[in-house]
């Protein structure tokens, strides 16, 4: 895996991150030094990918505590302050379940901790996260590989930006992909640029691109064509929040490929940790679904391409049912349906 992308690093102090907003063109980085930073460059979508904004998150809320610290607070006071960071934090993105995880083992691990103890605590269960997520996604492409063994000339579509960029690691669906190219099994990848603001092109484009990996570029709507006349033997994807029955939140335009996927017959993969599952939801139904500045659609880099007055709706996740999801790929192995039966199963096993 190229070491030229990465997507942040915690260094002195400070939560560095790539920001993403400017690739391919221009490689900048954002020195956060309080959490209310690392929340606007969660927002904008400087750092994003469900993985990636939970690890920022957790290193947010250590930079939280240290301003409230330089602030002179203490008792009570510190902690009414720290517990309303951490509710700042988490809004930044609603629908990412990973964001208000993090911010939650942060919250508890604060709160278990005597207050001369808490900024070392916090520092180290930071650092926990960001190394869990380095293994989890080692293990996700392992147990993704693992379904197309002894296959070659593999075609995968894929869609949004789940690789170093979005993570700790090597990504989420975009570390079975490379972990399928590293045993010589891809013969090309196909990756929709996702509208609006093109996470595919910009970002899985230039990972794949880094790493050697055949590769073609097509809009979101040529997805359904490319199945037909390609013959693409699977669809992976990542997720930002997954229900009790398996209903998928992803990057907009994840729903259309499932339904895609079920016309023409197609495997329809969901690759995601632990963190990203909200086992207190029933169904994707309770999904918050964040909509977004309309400009992101009136507009591609400050240049219009639509009446600057014409209304948008910008959703920027959208639903895949569980009835179209083949499998979902887990640091565990791969969950398969009955849903409600095997991520029950799931839950339990994370508790052991």
């Amino acid at each position: 895996m190229s070491e030229a992308l990465w997507s942040l690093k915690w260094e002195k102090g400070e939560l560095v991150l790539l920001d993403q907003t400017k690739l391919p063109g221009n490689i900048s980085y954002i020195h956060c030094r309080g959490s209310r930073e690392v929340g606007e460059a969660i927002s904008r979508l400087s750092v994003r990918g469900a993985p990636a904004i939970g690890v920022a998150a957790a290193y947010g809320m250590v930079l939280a505590f240290k301003e409230i610290k330089k602030e002179g607070l203490s008792g009570p006071s510190l902690k009414d302050a720290f517990h309303r960071a951490a509710r700042e934090l988490a809004a930044a993105r609603p629908t990412a379940v990973n964001l208000s995880w993090a911010v939650r083992e942060m919250v508890h691990t604060f709160d278990t901790l005597p207050e001369e103890e808490a900024l070392a605590g916090l520092i180290e269960r930071a650092e926990a996260i960001e190394r869990e997520d380095k293994a989890l996604c080692s293990a996700m492409a392992d147990h993704g590989a693992d379904l197309f063994k002894g296959r070659k000339n593999l075609r995968i579509l894929t869609h949004c930006n789940t690789g170093a960029l979005a993570t700790a690691g090597i990504g989420t669906a975009f570390g079975v992909i490379y972990r399928l190219y590293e045993r010589g099994q891809i013969e090309r990848v196909y990756a929709d640029e996702t509208r609006p603001l093109l996470q595919g092109a910009r970002l899985t484009g230039t990972e794949l691109m880094e790493n050697g990996i055949p590769a073609t570029l097509i809009t979101d709507s040529m997805a359904g064509w490319v199945m037909k006349e390609k013959k693409i033997d699977a669809v992976i994807v990542g997720a930002d929040r997954i229900a009790a029955n398996g209903d998928a939140a992803n990057k907009v335009g994840t729903y259309g490929l499932s339904v895609l996927c079920a016309y023409h017959h197609i495997p329809f993969y969901i690759t995601a940790p632990f963190s990203t599952f909200d086992f207190s939801i029933s169904s994707g139904d309770e999904i918050s679904i964040e909509e977004r500045n309309p400009e992101e659609v009136r507009q591609i880099r400050g240049i219009y391409t639509a009446p600057k007055d014409m209304p948008v709706f910008n959703p920027a996740f959208d639903v895949a049912p569980h009835t179209l999801i083949t499998g979902i790929i887990t640091e565990k192995g791969v969950l398969t349906p009955p849903y409600d039966v095997t991520i029950k199963n799931y839950e339990r096993s994370l508790q052991l």
